[in-house]
């Protein structure tokens, strides 16, 4: 979450007003995260998220992404609902952004997760999957892995980024297009639940939130992704084994995943960690000075990298 674009009072009260919602209080910026522009709204029914889509949000696919969270929502997963106005209509325009209006879930994004709560977190993605099982809603990755090659490209020298990071990803590169496997078990998938995608209460986790990147690839991607969010240290140095293998245990328990998918874990999660890097990288340097959005640095995603590529890696995926 961040904010690019601002609001005019006049506009959020003629949006609000289609709304079964009651008026408008309050409206603050959020400034976590980096995708769209965020606001909490609060209004005389309630809290509400409203999101303005900016920069990799295409408008085109916001109806793939409200039946998508119909459809989760439906199977018993905890998302938010996409709040529709009088005349049943999910998507607005506002400030020249498309909008929507989002229920506001309780809970808490974690810094530090325990590891019942990355048990909690690994069978939460685990019934999403489940749930995804039987959606026949799809959508390209436009952030795969034949798009990263892209993303260093218009990121610029890598190099200001890190010292010697253009040879390291350039090696990576190689590496995983001729490892990438092509048959593993696919379909629509979060692709970005990383702790501040995820609302929790003690140990129950209350939201899955942030979509906007969901897509059709391998479910066990999704699973790499997860485990390079949730089971490092802030630095990415240090992967907690207790944490990883609770994640996977907390997965197992509402999925398995094939022999296939286990093996092409630490494969998938060199990936993962790519991926972040080289957009991290990009951020920092494209982001707008004067926006107000916290920058992420994507150091910790190359020490990540670093610990995927070790020979013992596999062991980290291990559900013990």
């Amino acid at each position: 979450m961040a904010v690019y674009t601002g609001v005019e009072p006049d506009d959020l009260a003629a949006l609000v007003g289609r709304y079964d919602i009651g008026t408008v209080l309050s409206c603050k910026g959020i400034a976590e995260g980096v995708e769209n522009s965020n606001f909490l709204l609060e209004t005389t029914g309630g809290r509400f998220i409203l999101t303005l889509y900016e920069k990799r949000v295409r408008a085109g696919d916001l109806p793939f992404f409200v039946d998508l969270l119909d459809h989760l929502a439906a199977s018993g997963c905890a998302v938010p609902a996409m709040i529709r106005d009088r005349t049943g209509t999910a998507i607005q325009q506002i400030s020249a952004r498309a909008a929507c209006i989002i229920q506001f879930l309780p809970g808490i994004s974690l810094t530090r997760p325990t590891p019942a709560q990355c048990d909690a977190a690994g069978a939460a993605l685990g019934a999403m999957h489940r749930a995804l099982q039987t959606y026949s809603g799809t959508r390209a990755n436009s952030m795969g892995h034949r798009h990263w090659r892209a993303v260093a490209e218009a990121t610029g020298d890598l190099d200001a980024v890190v010292p010697g990071l253009q040879a390291i990803v350039a090696d990576e590169f190689a590496w995983l297009d001729a490892n990438w496997p092509a048959t593993l078990p696919a379909h629509v998938i979060h692709a970005d639940l990383f702790p501040d995608n995820v609302l929790m209460l003690g140990e129950r986790v209350t939201g899955l939130i942030d979509f906007y990147f969901a897509a059709t690839d391998f479910r066990a991607y999704d699973v790499a992704v997860t485990h390079a969010a949730w089971t490092f240290s802030h630095d990415g140095l240090r992967c907690d084994k207790a944490r990883a293998h609770a994640l996977m245990r907390g997965y197992a328990r509402e999925i398995s995943l094939s022999d296939a998918e286990m093996a092409a874990l630490p494969l998938l999660a060199r990936g993962a960690a790519l991926r972040f890097l080289l957009t991290r990288a990009h951020d920092w340097v494209h982001t707008p000075a004067d926006a107000l959005v916290t920058r992420k640095d994507p150091a910790p995603f190359l020490n990540r990298l670093r610990r995927y590529q070790a020979d013992d890696a596999a062991s980290l995926f291990a559900v013990a």
